[in-house]
């Protein structure tokens, strides 16, 4: 009997979609070519001075130079407890705080802490490619849950408890939601936390894009609304997405005592600490007013504007407007069929590449986000390229 070359797990998972269309479209750009891309999740402004700054003197102490405690600074996770008392409400204890190399190592350790083999975890659709992975390289089964436009692209509860079977261990819960830009109301906020208490399934709360809302949405944490939930909740954040930190590669989970304390010995094994001048530019933002985000919310808000009037325009496309984060998720579903410039396009991977072939232009299709026939569109882009790169996609549909 031969066996693999690569392992069974790690040839299974599917590659970052929003990475590679990011990647593709760096590299037509780097040939010369005009490309406009909306694949990237992550703000198109600079990680704001005192942050850089604060980093900067970091570099020049030695204590910054060698290993640090594997589950973050006590100085940075006393920062962030703070941060999230003050952000949402909930008080936590430094010592529910694991730091990690990047929100996507906070999702990945949280489930290996959580998933057995065989067990299952609701995963409402549009999700974020990453959810799923992790899920099943921990032997679990990843369970969608479908939503649609129609629906606000919001789960209910008698969706989650059709899917609910007596192999259920987990639900990934989003709000404000990446790709499709949904926020969840405090009731039904409510109304989810009660129902994953009652049945005792963890809930894996993804808080990354709090900062992001518009109109009269409003973000609300779930184990501040429903505290009963709290032994059985992971709050997953960073600084990524609120401070323009993409690069700098920190994010953290608060997890009950016991859950936190087991992670901290996984990443111990893992990666040991973060880079710890990143974790003190970290903590200097958290530890910061919200002057930068409410700059980069207001550029955003006008861009959401923009990119919602100009989609609802487009020739065979719906859409909703954007209540948080910066995506929005258009449905092509009635561009299914069509043929444009001589390709029939059948799936919205087709339109994709069409669009991406024809005119230049990047987007992520929705099978990458479990939702075939719809689109993420990131506006965390310039003003300019965001008016030109929805011209050219309007022009090719209108050709049809």
């Amino acid at each position: 009997m031969s066996l693999g070359r690569i392992s069974q797990r790690v040839g299974s998972i599917a590659p970052s979609a929003t990475l590679a269309v990011t990647n593709k479209a760096k590299a037509l750009k780097a040939a010369g070519e005009s490309v406009v891309g909306f694949g990237a999740g992550e703000p198109d402004f600079p990680t704001p001075d005192y942050i850089v700054e604060a980093a900067a003197s970091a570099c020049h102490d030695p204590k910054n130079h060698r290993y640090g405690l594997a589950g973050g600074t006590l100085e940075l996770k006393a920062a962030i407890a703070a941060k999230t008392e003050r952000d949402s409400g909930y008080v936590v204890d430094p010592a529910q705080i694991v730091v990690t190399n990047g929100g996507k190592h906070a999702v990945y350790n949280a489930l290996a802490g959580v998933v057995d083999p065989g067990d299952e975890v609701l995963i409402p659709t549009p999700y974020w490619t990453t959810y799923p992975e992790p899920v099943k390289l921990a032997g679990g089964v990843p369970v969608s849950v479908k939503t649609t436009i129609k629906a606000g692209f919001k789960a209910t509860v008698d969706q989650l408890e059709a899917a609910r079977t007596e192999r259920t261990k987990a639900l990934i819960f989003v709000s404000p939601s990446n790709p499709s830009g949904a926020v969840y109301g405090k009731e039904q906020i409510i109304e989810i936390g009660k129902w994953a208490a009652e049945h005792q399934i963890w809930v894996l709360t993804d808080e990354i894009y709090e900062h992001l809302t518009y109109d009269d949405a409003e973000f609300h944490s779930m184990p501040m609304l429903v505290p009963e939930i709290a032994d059985r909740c992971i709050v997953l954040n960073g600084v990524a997405k609120t401070y323009a930190m993409t690069g700098w590669r920190v994010g953290w989970l608060i997890a009950p005592v016991d859950m936190a304390k087991a992670l901290t010995s996984l990443q111990s094994h893992q990666t040991s600490n973060v880079a710890m001048v990143s974790q003190v530019a970290a903590q200097a933002a958290v530890q910061g007013n919200l002057d930068a985000v409410l700059m980069m919310r207001e550029a955003f808000d006008r861009r959401r504007l923009s990119m919602y009037q100009m989609l609802k325009a487009m020739p065979g496309v719906e859409v909703l407007k954007p209540e948080g984060a910066f995506y929005a998720f258009p449905s092509f579903e009635r561009v299914l069929g069509q043929t444009i410039r001589g390709r029939k396009i059948e799936t919205t991977l087709d339109l994709a590449d069409v669009v991406l072939e024809e005119v230049k232009v990047a987007f992520v299709p929705g099978e990458a986000f479990g939702s075939p026939g719809y689109a993420r569109f990131s506006f965390a882009l310039g003003d300019d390229d965001l008016g030109d790169g929805l011209s050219r996609i309007a022009d090719l549909l209108s050709e049809g």
